[in-house]
């Protein structure tokens, strides 16, 4: 195996560490760094890690998990083997001049007295780093490390590990070639070292199995402190978030939607084929008495929902409308359509922002004021009625309408008719409100009136509760 071809493994490995980490890594990058890492070597540590942040990264955010995992990757097994062999080359007190010369006697003693060693033992004693990582990473795929997952399952590991690589052959091998160095014509001094040498290597070898278990392990943990990190993250309040938590919930925001996406895109290829048609499969297979050979399926054509969104941009409940925009336009490909309106007292559509623009800007655009007046006090009853008067020709029976808001009218008349309109021509109307439902009919809430008028009414003041509404959107 090249240089070349291990290292196409090695970053095909870390990009898809990397994306199991929630790190967006497609294969054109992933070839943009195996070329930057033909440039830079694996000398230059800084210059290789700089090579493959350029390349793989592209998000500020991300950085930090990139750094993680390429500290726990690229100080992986060929760090541990290498810190083995130094630590055996200061036990024996040479330097790197003598441990060379003495590797190098070494190799012309086992031409003559190591034909019958094992590829593992030869290349162990010859300190033949590259080989014997790449022996133990065989080793590993063969015994399934990368299924690792609690440090109570690090012992049934190392010790698979151990009986795939024939531990114990090893062993006697280096036990007998021992045993065997009295009845040579070597140095004395030559052989004092070398029988010391060849223990060393042998427990060198042994920890180095236990230490790329354990690291193999660390790496599963990585992928599970980010999945507490979103989930915690998730469980916040939309309305008590912080300007870090905001920029955190961004990224979130795009990970759960990319997930929920791959999700649904299964979900829909499955039942695509629709549900076992008894009477058909019988009939088709008259011929062979019964046995049915050739199965038959209903034909189910699944047509992609359309979507209405009207979100509610005061300040009370901005930050919930940013995440609905920005989740629902991440999904858009989902959908036949997606039309989305922004509202405080007046409504204005927003829907070409997000088709001509990136999320950030979309969002900025429809939040800070250049499609509608942000600062007037909500009036829920009056945007409805523009919606009404304006689009209600983008609802039809295939149309889910969804009303992202808090319904606190400012004591002003709620036109609770308008929505009886929409549903009159939408296929259902959801309403999302980012309140504790024990505030709903409170002072100037409008959501028991609202609330009659629509066919699914939920609390959805965080990311979690967000994201188990869009995945029952997307399901029908």
């Amino acid at each position: 195996m090249s240089r070349y071809d291990s290292m196409d493994d090695k970053l095909a490995e870390f990009a898809g560490l990397l994306r199991g980490n929630g790190v967006r890594v497609s294969i054109a990058e992933t070839l943009d760094a195996l070329r930057a890492a033909e440039v830079t070597g694996l000398a230059g540590r800084e210059a290789f890690r700089a090579a493959l942040r350029a390349t793989m990264i592209k998000r500020s955010a991300e950085l930090p998990v990139f750094e993680e995992l390429f500290e726990v990757y690229f100080s992986g097994l060929g760090e541990v083997i290498k810190q083995a062999s130094d630590a055996v080359q200061n036990a024996l007190s040479m330097s790197d001049k003598e441990f060379q010369k003495f590797l190098e006697d070494i190799e012309k003693m086992l031409k003559r007295e190591g034909k019958d060693l094992s590829e593992l033992s030869r290349n162990l004693i010859q300190n033949n780093s590259g080989e014997l990582e790449r022996m133990i990473r065989e080793a590993a795929r063969s015994v399934a490390l990368e299924g690792i997952e609690r440090p109570i399952e690090e012992n049934y590991f190392t010790r698979a590990l151990a009986r795939q690589l024939g531990l114990e052959q090893v062993e006697a091998e280096i036990n007998e070639l021992r045993e065997r160095l009295e009845k040579m014509n070597l140095d004395s001094a030559f052989k004092e070292r070398l029988d010391e040498y060849l223990e060393r290597r042998f427990r060198a070898l042994d920890a180095i199995i236990r230490r790329y278990v354990k690291m193999e392990r660390e790496k599963r943990d990585l992928k599970q402190r980010e999945n507490e990190r979103l989930n915690q993250l998730g469980e916040k309040s939309f309305l008590y978030l912080s300007e870090e938590e905001v920029r955190k919930m961004n990224e979130a925001v795009t990970r759960l939607a990319q997930r929920l996406k791959n999700a649904i895109t299964v979900r829909r290829k499955r039942a695509k084929r629709g549900r076992f048609d008894i009477k058909r499969t019988l009939r088709q297979n008259l011929d062979c008495g019964g046995v049915p050979f050739k199965l038959r399926f209903e034909k189910r054509k699944r047509e992609k929902p359309q979507v209405v969104i009207l979100c509610d941009v005061s300040d009370s409940v901005r930050n919930a409308s940013r995440f609905m925009l920005q989740f629902v336009h991440s999904l858009q490909d989902l959908y036949s359509r997606v039309r989305s309106f922004v509202f405080v007292s007046e409504i204005g559509e927003v829907t070409e922002h997000f088709r001509n623009h990136d999320a950030k800007e979309a969002l900025d655009a429809a939040l800070n004021g250049n499609v509608i007046n942000v600062y007037e006090h909500s009036n829920f009853g009056a945007a409805f009625r523009g919606f009404v008067g304006d689009h209600l020709g983008s609802v039809n029976k295939r149309t889910t309408v969804i009303v992202l808001g808090d319904a606190r009218n400012n004591y002003n008349l709620p036109h609770d008719w308008c929505l009886r309109d929409i549903k009159g021509r939408a296929k259902r109307i959801i309403w999302l409100n980012p309140e504790s439902r024990t505030t709903w009919g409170f002072g100037d809430s409008e959501m028991d009136v609202y609330s009659r008028h629509c066919d699914v009414v939920e609390e959805c003041r965080n990311l979690n509760q967000l994201y188990r509404v869009v995945d029952k959107l997307s399901a029908g």
